[in-house]
């Protein structure tokens, strides 16, 4: 590659399309500090999936701050993620458009400045106008950090890269709680915010000196596929946002959500496939490893990070940790994945990856198997253990599934790629989430109401007749063994859950079979990451 392709100059076009086959297998970003470029990707990365759950524990804090209700300050956490499906699926487009270090950049200013904003709002109107804002800016990040560390690396690199972008990823679900409790315990809720300043300042400023700066080509966008697509997510988000608070079904306003989430997603799909050049190409679709991939994803972020959205609920209410431990007792998922990329990264990279993922879903179903037998009394070894393993199950799913999805993929379309599996994995999540809380909450329905038909006089030392008899002091006892009921039928409705979960994990694995591994073939236009998609 020339001179001029390096970052901060404007490329030679002609040089460009004489080296493009050359590149195909080796990286398509030069830079001069390649170790500073993609620390700094990952750096802003980090900063947006950290803030997808860091605002968690300091929602009650919020509330009394900003004059919230219950119901009005979710909208903190619901808005961010609205914003950032919504925006996701345009990230092929503008980066082709403006090039990915003016999206990039621009992206990190976005998140910073709207972090200020938010650790500044005063009422509920502005904090939800500035997570908006926050979350549209932030949506960008994870797919372009993805598409910059496989464009700045070679195909032996790749894994390696992949191994780290895993982890961050993983990163926010695991951390955030802990930063989120920690931060809001000992200086303010705004500070969740407010942190994010002096960490985007330098990503951006690394991002901006060391992106090549290409110009981007014009290309018209698709409105009316993002439009539909768009609408179609965001309604089908809030439905599964809304649905446990609104009674489902039993409610007006979910039933408009999911008959309009699927009439534009049906739109969506038709005007897709018909349209000549539609939001994402659909070229990009007839690469059968990525489209495996994509639903592979689903069903990880449907598991893994639903999952890591029960756990802090369970610790608290049965086990009864604070929310500090119980965000602490998160963290040996992270240290399993440490351990196993540190100790067995390259082995596993060498795995033929169809195989290494198979494992991993073996392992994080067994670790849920594992949390199955979990009950009230039990000893905190037994949480700790479950999380490393799940853990490591997570190394050898995660990475192997970002090689499979790009390892066929011209690298014209991983921008675009990348976003989709974004949008899907976080799509999934919710899904995962919202399917769990619905089964939690009707199986302690019922297993509440099958314990307490198995209570009978003879289950007590004393009668329970003359305890009805002694008013107040009888009617607290009758509380206490009716939360004792309910304890143990919520401890049952948790175990249901990860027995379902154990079971999807080891139920996708036939879908390997359809995935074939391989390099991509070299295609003459296979140019750098921002050049037309």
């Amino acid at each position: 590659m020339s001179d001029a392709a390096v970052a901060g100059g404007v490329p030679d076009p002609a040089a460009e399309r004489e080296t493009a086959p050359a590149l195909a297998d080796g990286p398509r970003i030069k830079t001069r500090n390649r170790p500073l470029l993609i620390a700094g990707a990952m750096t802003a990365m980090v900063m947006q999936v950290l803030d997808t759950t860091i605002a968690n524990v300091a929602l009650p804090h919020m509330q009394a701050s900003l004059s919230a209700t219950t119901d009005t300050i979710t909208w903190v956490l619901t808005s961010y993620v609205l914003a950032t499906a919504i925006a996701l699926p345009s990230a092929g487009w503008l980066v082709t458009r403006f090039g990915i270090r003016t999206v990039f950049t621009s992206s990190v200013a976005a998140f910073v400045i709207a972090s200020v904003l938010c650790g500044l709002a005063q009422n509920m109107t502005q904090m939800v106008l500035f997570r908006v804002i926050q979350g549209m800016g932030g949506a960008f990040l994870a797919p372009l950090a993805q598409t910059v560390m496989l464009d700045a690396s070679s195909e032996e690199e790749r894994p390696r890269m992949m191994i780290i972008f895993s982890q961050g990823i993983l990163l926010g679900p695991i951390m955030g709680p802990v930063l989120g409790g920690y931060i809001t315990e000992s200086a303010s809720w705004r500070w969740i915010f407010l942190i994010n300043v002096p960490v985007g300042i330098i990503a951006g400023l690394i991002l901006f000196t060391l992106l090549p700066n290409r110009k981007g080509v014009t290309k018209k966008f698709d409105f009316a596929g993002w439009a539909l697509l768009a609408t179609a997510v965001a309604s089908f988000q809030l439905m599964l946002d809304r649905g446990q608070q609104l009674d489902w079904f039993n409610s007006a306003e979910i039933v408009v959500y999911s008959v309009l989430s699927m009439a534009t997603f049906w739109m969506a799909v038709v005007h897709l496939v018909t349209k000549e050049h539609a939001l994402f190409p659909r070229q990009m679709f007839a690469d059968l490893n990525l489209v495996v991939c994509i639903i592979l994803n689903f069903m990880f972020g449907m598991v893994a990070l639903a999952v890591m959205a029960l756990l802090p609920s369970l610790l608290q209410q049965i086990y009864g940790y604070p929310a500090i431990d119980a965000g602490w007792l998160m963290t040996p998922r992270g240290l399993g994945m440490l351990i196993s990329v540190t100790v067995i990264g390259k082995p596993i990279s060498k795995l033929e990856p169809r195989l290494s993922v198979a494992i991993g879903l073996i392992i994080m179903g067994v670790s849920l198997w594992m949390m199955k037998g979990w009950t009230p009394d039990m000893p905190v070894e037994s949480i700790v253990l479950a999380g490393l393993v799940q853990g490591f199950g997570f190394s050898f799913v995660f990475m192997p599934l970002n090689i499979l999805a790009f390892a066929t993929l011209p690298g014209e379309y991983r921008t675009d790629a990348s976003s989709l599996m974004n949008l899907l994995r976080n799509l999934g999540s919710s899904i995962g989430i919202a399917v769990c809380t619905v089964l939690l909450s009707r199986n302690i329905q019922i297993n509440h109401a099958e314990l307490a038909a198995r209570i009978t006089h003879s289950s007590f030392p004393v009668d329970t007749d003359r305890l009805q008899g002694l008013g107040g002091l009888g009617e607290g006892a009758l509380r206490v063994i009716d939360g004792m009921v309910t304890e143990q039928a919520a401890m049952i409705a948790y175990l249901n859950d990860f027995w379902f979960m154990a079971l999807a994990c080891w139920a996708t694995i036939p879908l390997l079979l359809l995935v074939r591994p391989g390099k991509k073939k070299p295609v003459a236009n296979d140019a750098p990451a921002d050049i037309p998609h």
